[in-house]
C-alpha cells in the first residue's frame, strides 16, 4: 500500500479523524500525534463549552477538521 497525499490508508485515516480527532493518527501508528489531536480537542470543546455555556462541540469540530486534514496530507518517511 502506498503512503501519501490520496492513499486508502490516508484516505480511511482522515476519516476516522473526523469523528475522533486523533484516531487518523492512530491508525497511521502515530501515537504522539494522535494523542495530541485528542487533547487539543477536548481542550477546545472546554474552552467552546465555557464561552457558550452549552454543549455545541464546536471546538471539538473545528479540531477535527484540522486532524482530518492532517491524517489526509500525512507522507511517511521511507
Amino acid at each position: 500500500m502506498s503512503n501519501g497525499q490520496g492513499s486508502t490508508g490516508n484516505v480511511i485515516a482522515a476519516i476516522c479523524s473526523f469523528f475522533i480527532p486523533g484516531l487518523g493518527q492512530l491508525v497511521q501508528g502515530r501515537i504522539l500525534s494522535a494523542i495530541f489531536w485528542f487533547l487539543f480537542a477536548c481542550i477546545a470543546f472546554g474552552i467552546t463549552w465555557l464561552i457558550t455555556l452549552s454543549l455545541l462541540p464546536f471546538g471539538w469540530f473545528v479540531v477535527s477538521i484540522l486532524s482530518c486534514i492532517s491524517a489526509a496530507m500525512y507522507k511517511a518517511k521511507d
